[in-house]
């Protein structure tokens, strides 16, 4: 049995938010509160940054109502950051900085919940605090709505977002097919290296509403043969639907996005901030065809609509902030609680837990299987259908005033010592 280690934890939030990783949060909240080896809990404003700038939330005095709401709103309740700590042989500045600060409130668990790059700091941390000899256990809780963090089935965010991402698609082609007049459709859906999100508009397409074409960045993308087989379809149907995922590129490596623009700003962690696209591909199309054309970018929407989060996804969500606690209190530490498939006798699907080593997660990338895009490069097989739609299932009944969503609001308050 591990030794009994006592103290405060701290959780941050870090990357991009999701419509459901505030389900995280509460997760590991709740779970701290309730356990007699946590001491305090503190929520770190904006990620990593709150810790270096001794900016922890005292968690323990939120209403505890006002912390429920948090599994159904959406963003980043306790606030994030894109901060890239510098390896501590090369700059211990931070480093150091984090050590007093755990000092300080006594911290013993830290918890961080994100993506590839916030699996990255968490790995330096703990490295960090082994090498120095204080006793913290440091576990990661993962988000993405990208989906590709490696070695996990899926990520906690992803099925809400694949969900409104497929619901949107049949939304927008029942409008775009109103009229008596053509129409192409360019809808560009985030996705830097993976195409997972983009993925699931072929949902869409399985039930009779969907893209006509489907663009993955892990297939080279030829700007002819696109031009080509959109071209075909609007001339056969009068309509053509594409879904295109954002970090599409050339045989050259070279970003379509970029096609339209050379100056693209990149962030902390040195990825380019991408956009565009869908008015970049809608105009090569209008050249090309003369037809009435329309990008649309679904930006921010497709990561923060909780009005359409799935209830899978909610609840495998709290449990990976759940699990987290539970197994760093019972002395497991440097990990990731990831997801493994599985099904019951019946043969329903099932999530079980399986915890990774963070240094192998860290700054890895899971792409779609290149067997699940069709021969043609221009649409989705099967087996990512099989694969998705077990995770987008249920529907949370969200509280409501007036009319509209009731989310968490919490007080913020400053912790002190």
């Amino acid at each position: 049995m591990s030794e009994i280690l006592k103290g405060a934890c701290v959780i941050g939030q870090s990357g991009g938010p999701t419509s459901v990783i505030n389900a995280s949060a509460y997760g590991v909240i709740r779970t701290a509160l309730d356990n007699p080896n946590i001491t305090k809990v503190y929520g770190a404003a904006h990620g990593i940054r709150g810790v270096l700038d001794d900016n922890l939330l005292d968690m323990g005095q939120e209403d505890a109502n006002e912390l429920k709401l948090l599994l159904n709103t959406p963003s980043s309740a306790l606030g994030s950051c894109r901060y890239k700590l510098k390896d501590s042989d090369v700059d211990d500045t931070d480093y150091k900085r984090i050590l007093e600060i755990f000092k300080k409130y006594d911290v013993r668990y830290f918890f961080y919940n994100g993506g590839n790059d916030s699996m990255d700091t968490c790995n330096k941390v703990s490295a960090y605090l082994q090498q120095v000899g204080y006793p913290c256990r440091v576990m990661g809780v993962p988000k993405t709505i990208d989906n590709d963090l490696w070695g996990t089935d899926h990520c906690p965010g992803y099925a809400s977002a694949a969900k409104y991402i497929a619901t949107s698609c049949m939304e927008i082609y029942l409008d775009s097919r109103v009229y008596d007049t053509g129409m192409i459709c360019v809808l560009e859906i985030m996705g830097r290296h993976a195409g997972w999100l983009t993925a699931a508009s072929a949902i869409a397409t399985e039930y009779g509403m969907g893209p006509d074409l489907v663009y993955l960045p892990e297939r080279d993308f030829d700007v002819e043969q696109f031009v080509k087989d959109a071209k075909a379809i609007y001339e056969k149907n009068g309509k053509c639907l594409v879904a295109v995922s954002e970090g599409i590129h050339d045989s050259t490596g070279k970003l379509i996005a970029e096609y339209g623009s050379e100056n693209v700003a990149t962030d902390a962690f040195g990825h380019k901030q991408l956009g565009g696209l869908a008015a970049t591909l809608a105009n090569i199309l209008k050249q090309a065809t003369g037809a009435k054309v329309r990008g649309i970018e679904f930006s921010l929407l497709q990561r923060c609509a909780a009005h359409c989060a799935s209830q899978v996804d909610i609840e495998e969500s709290f449990m990976s902030g759940k699990v987290a606690v539970e197994m760093a209190v019972s002395g497991v530490s440097d990990k990731m609680v990831g997801f493994e498939r599985a099904t019951d006798e019946n043969g329903k699907y099932l999530c079980k837990i399986k915890l990774m080593d963070l240094k192998e997660v860290a700054n890895a990338e899971k792409k779609v299987p290149l067997e699940w895009i069709n021969e043609a490069g221009n649409h989705i097989n099967r087996e990512f259908i099989d694969y998705a739609l077990p995770l987008i299932q249920g529907k949370h009944e969200m509280e409501y005033i007036d009319g509209v969503p009731r989310f968490a609001k919490l007080k913020k308050i400053r912790a002190t010592v």
